[in-house]
């Protein structure tokens, strides 16, 4: 296959050194198992928030094919946020393919692992092209725009999208070689080494990074300045620094609350720096772009309602720690979505709102949760909590009922079914029906 030269080439000579520097750097990384799978899909999409994983989850996938047999004649790698490509833009992706042609001798296109691609612009016409040539094709980006339906259009719809998420506890246990199988969990012993690197993770999350440091609010704090100000505010020209970061503590101080755009406004007006509504929209909408934040809408609320009053929660628990001084609660509830995420996708995610609220609700398997950090210390709790299940189960069909505490265990017998309650740590590593 012959590839047309374009008016404007960034130096070959550069793109050489990069590729050949990134087949020592894929080739050195030590990476360990994720449980997203790419293996079965030939063009991948893989969206998420900066530092999560994504980039690991393509060494993976290169340091296996060079297992199997392949050679780096047969594929490539390049990140665009390597500092040598500045001023690359759509017009060199063909001098890429180029300049590997030379360096393999072969004229067939490359698998191709392109790392961070969102940062060029009109990327996605290259990538429909490569496409329609029929390349294997993985890509990453830290921009759910990445996943709007005009990208999608432009893509074909012949792509695999998978949102990655830091790791999750199961992940990290097995990182640290700890058992979390039935007997383990269930065993004095095996449970207490679970719960021991649990509670550094339900403070910190799941950043891979950030796993062994010994300062790891250090590390949280210098990535989310990082995702706050370069995938946040220089990406989208922010202006009001100050409201935009005031924002995202209030969103944090409030995990589990609907939330709508006249209420966030006001929040932060209140602190003394005035926004408009609209502009309040469009900064929560870049912090759900970058990957930050997610939205969860309520099942049985009006259209609009469902658009404009919804619960937010952040991508990993360890920035709920930054921006919150009393977090507990909030990151108990914060992991139980990031988890139900992870799961079923955020078309499966919902919470129940009418008199009553329930805290989460998966269609897909009918399963209604409550979080509370401690049910049997207060009686009004755990009596409004069961009542809200049995008012919901009237509305909506329920075949699980589930309420997810900090370390209380038991099941109910209730009028209207079993409620079973778990600890937050043995309920994250139940495997999903």
């Amino acid at each position: 296959m012959l590839w047309s030269v374009g008016v404007h080439m960034i130096n070959s000579n550069l793109l050489r050194q990069i590729l050949l520097d990134n087949r020592e750097l894929v080739e050195s990384k030590r990476v360990f198992p994720r449980e997203v799978q790419i293996d079965t899909f030939p063009r991948c999409v893989l969206v998420g928030v900066r530092r999560c994983g994504k980039s690991y989850l393509l060494y993976q996938k290169m340091q296996k094919l060079l297992a199997q047999g392949k050679t780096w004649d047969d594929m490539l790698y390049i990140n665009f946020e390597d500092e040598r490509l500045l001023g690359f833009d759509v017009t060199d992706f063909n001098q890429i393919l180029s300049v590997h042609a030379e360096l393999s001798g072969r004229r067939t296109l490359p698998i191709l692992f392109l790392d961070e691609i969102q940062l060029i612009d009109g990327w996605e016409k290259f990538v429909r092209r490569m496409a329609d040539a029929e390349a294997q094709l993985y890509i990453t980006g830290s921009n759910a725009k990445m996943l709007s339906t005009d990208v999608a259009a432009a893509l074909g719809g012949r792509f695999f999208t998978i949102n990655v998420y830091p790791m999750s506890f199961s992940e990290l246990l097995k990182t640290k070689k700890i058992e979390a199988a039935s007997k383990d969990i269930f065993s004095t012993i095996g449970s207490a080494f679970i719960r021991r690197e649990f509670g550094s993770f339900f403070q910190y999350g799941g950043f891979p990074e950030c796993l062994n440091l010994d300062n790891k609010l250090e590390y949280l704090n210098i990535l989310f300045q990082k995702i706050y100000l370069g995938d946040i505010a220089v990406r989208n020209k922010v202006s009001n620094l100050f409201a935009l970061r005031m924002l995202l503590k209030k969103i944090a101080e409030s995990i589990g609350q609907p939330l709508s755009y006249t209420r966030l406004t006001n929040i932060v007006t209140s602190c003394g720096m005035k926004i408009t509504k609209s502009t309040c929209i469009n900064y929560v909408q870049y912090t759900i772009d970058s990957c930050l934040t997610f939205p969860i809408k309520n099942i049985v609320g009006k259209l609009q309602d469902r658009e404009s009053k919804q619960k937010f929660y952040f991508v990993d628990n360890g920035i709920i720690k930054l921006l919150n001084a009393d977090p507990m609660a909030d990151q108990l509830e914060n992991l139980v979505a990031i988890e139900l995420m992870r799961r079923y996708g955020g078309d499966e995610v919902f919470f129940y709102q009418r008199d009553v609220e329930v805290d989460f609700y998966t269609p897909e398997t009918q399963t209604a949760i409550q979080v509370s950090v401690r049910l049997d210390s207060d009686p009004k709790t755990m009596k409004r909590e069961l009542k809200a299940f049995e008012k919901m189960s009237k509305e909506l069909p329920i075949t699980r009922r589930i309420v997810i505490t900090l370390d209380e265990e038991k099941t109910m017998e209730t009028e209207t079914g079993l409620i079973e309650v778990f600890p937050i740590w043995k309920w994250l590593l139940e495997k999903p029906n």
